[in-house]
């Protein structure tokens, strides 16, 4: 007697957002990412400038620091407590300074603009 297997349904598609990241020097790269994911994991995926991301999105490095355009920062949750603290070690932070490893993407987030500093600090690693 032969087993047949059902063909398992194929999950259903993530709507595709768009990110744009801005350097310091203005230059503009736009990213195509998924719902669910980090501004870290689309910006690593891309290979955008100045996104080094050492601690690979544990929140234990601030190289993933990033500024959320004014207009879009009421589209994300505020920082928590572990990410405010991290971002004390940040240089250059100013209003909307995030980790970009703690920013989850939303339907929500389709377009937003972030903008990279002109360096990160390493913190030894």
């Amino acid at each position: 007697m032969t087993a047949t297997l059902a063909a398992k349904p194929a999950a259903p598609a993530r709507p595709r957002l768009t990110i744009t990241y801005v350097q310091a020097d203005g230059s503009r790269q736009a990213v195509y990412a998924t719902t669910g994911m980090s501004l870290m994991e689309a910006a690593l995926r891309a290979g955008v400038p100045g996104i080094d991301a050492k601690c690979r999105g544990h929140c234990a490095c601030v190289t993933c620091h990033v500024h959320i355009a004014p207009a879009w920062r009421a589209a994300f949750p505020p920082p928590a407590a572990m990410e405010e603290s991290m971002l004390d070690f940040a240089e250059d932070v100013a209003p909307g300074s995030r980790l970009a490893c703690q920013v989850r993407l939303t339907q929500a987030c389709d377009g937003v603009v972030v903008h990279v500093p002109p360096a990160q600090r390493t913190l030894g690693l």
